[in-house]
């Protein structure tokens, strides 16, 4: 195998054209063209004016730092949590990867910030109850954002589909079926955020390609 000048060896074509994607941020930029192309094709405007917040923690693998890294007592996992926003077609807008000791509120505040950034339209998001208290002042002060708790009925035992909820928690079945997702395999955050964008990638292009012009 060939290497370079420091006698390591040399990083295969794949690995650099990943790299190169991931740090000039052309990953996500596919993927969002992708987005606002599905989301046309269904008869939407490329831009969302609603999303829906959630979060999946998922284990990591041994090449995963301490300092990216985290034990969720909840969950009882040991690994990175993925933060994301989806728009209410269950398509990414969004990912954001932690350590998964990091609160779903404080991760959100800054996640939010950057999806409000980048999507002037955007005007409310649902959220679970984990996301109650100041940060819904937050939003609607500092974002312009109406953050919409959908809480879940204390009389209500065992699994229920709960409004809205439902969307984000498609978008973690799809990832937790991408066999590179079912855990996290990234030494950096940054990868495996790439690594979201790119499975909802390949979601969104086989929709393209089998779905007739007007419908998805």
């Amino acid at each position: 195998m060939a290497g370079d000048a420091r006698g390591l060896p040399a990083l295969g074509p794949g690995i650099t054209l990943f790299r190169r994607w991931r740090d000039q941020a052309l990953v996500r930029e596919f993927h969002d063209r992708l987005r606002a192309q599905v989301r046309e094709r269904l008869g939407r405007d490329a831009e969302p004016t609603a999303g829906v917040i959630d979060s999946q923690s998922v284990r990591a693998d041994a090449v995963v730092g301490a300092d990216s890294r985290g034990f969720d007592g909840g969950k009882q996992i040991n690994g990175r949590k993925r933060h994301v926003v989806v728009d209410t077609l269950g398509l990414l807008l969004a990912v954001m990867v932690t350590a998964a000791d990091i609160g779903d509120r404080a991760a959100a505040q800054v996640l939010l910030a950057r999806v409000a950034d980048a999507h002037h339209r955007l005007a409310l998001v649902w959220a679970d109850g984990g996301y109650t208290g100041s940060l819904v002042e937050h939003c609607l002060a500092a974002l312009a954002l109406v953050l919409a708790i959908v809480k879940r009925s204390n009389d209500m035992r065992g699994f229920v589909v709960l409004p809205k909820r439902w969307i984000v928690e498609r978008l973690f079945a799809h990832l937790m079926r991408s066999r590179r997702l079912a855990r996290d395999f990234e030494r950096r955050t940054t990868s495996a955020e790439a690594m979201v964008y790119w499975s909802m990638t390949m979601v969104m292009t086989r929709r393209l390609a089998r779905s007739p012009r007007g419908r998805a």
